[in-house]
C-alpha cells in the first residue's frame, strides 16, 4: 500500500519493528477487554504477517499507525473484509482500529478512520463501510459516531466465533456510512 498522511500519523504496511507492539495490543487485557482471547506471540506475529499479506495483496487492510512525530505506532486502523461473519456480504469493507493505552484519548483513531473513510469512498470508490463492535464497547462505538456512522439495529447480531462461555461478548453492534452520507459531511 502507498502509505497515507495525516497530520499527525503516518498509516503504513507494518514492519519488523512492529512486532513488540502488535504482540502487547493483542495480550493486553484492557485493550482486549471486548475479545475473548489473548494472543501469545507466535499468534501474534502469525497475525502479523496476514494482515502484512493481505495490505500487499489488496493495497489495504489493518495498516499500522505511526505517531508521525515520535515514529512511534500506536496500532492500527484501516479497512478490511469481514470474511468470516456470514451475516454480511462478500463485498463488504469494514473499518476497524486497536490502539495501545498510552495513545487513547489523543484523537488517533478517528484521525485515522477519516482517513480512511476518504481512502475507501474517493479512492476505492466504495459505496459503503460498516463497522461493528461489541455492544458495550462504547469506545469504539463513540469513534463510529463522531466519524459520521450510524447505528443499523436491524443489522446486529451475535457473533459466531463467541461461545457460551463469553457469551457476554456475542451481541455486536453495526454501524454504516454511506459514500453520500460522507461526501455530505465533508466542507
Amino acid at each position: 500500500m502507498k502509505p497515507i498522511r495525516t497530520p499527525r500519523l503516518l498509516l503504513r504496511n507494518w514492519e519488523e519493528r512492529d512486532r513488540d507492539l502488535f504482540h502487547r495490543i493483542n495480550s493486553d487485557p484492557m485493550v482486549m477487554e471486548f475479545f475473548p482471547f489473548r494472543r501469545d506471540r507466535a499468534q501474534a506475529d502469525a497475525k502479523m504477517n496476514e494482515l502484512q499479506a493481505a495490505i500487499d495483496s489488496d493495497g489495504f487492510g489493518f495498516a499500522a499507525m505511526e505517531v508521525a512525530e515520535t515514529g512511534l505506532c500506536a496500532g492500527f486502523a484501516g479497512l478490511s473484509r469481514p470474511s468470516d461473519l456470514p451475516m454480511f456480504p462478500a463485498s463488504t469493507i469494514e473499518i476497524g482500529w486497536r490502539l495501545a493505552p498510552e495513545f487513547w484519548g489523543k484523537g488517533y483513531a478517528t484521525e485515522a478512520a477519516e482517513a480512511w473513510l476518504t481512502f475507501g469512498f474517493g479512492t476505492l470508490g466504495l459505496d459503503e463501510i460498516v463497522s461493528f463492535a461489541v455492544a458495550a464497547n462504547r469506545r469504539s462505538t463513540a469513534i463510529m459516531e463522531r466519524i459520521g456512522m450510524k447505528a443499523d439495529p436491524a443489522s446486529d447480531f451475535d457473533h459466531p466465533a463467541i461461545g457460551e462461555d463469553h457469551a457476554h461478548l456475542s451481541h455486536h453492534v453495526t454501524y454504516r456510512l454511506s459514500r453520500a452520507d460522507w461526501q455530505a459531511r465533508r466542507p
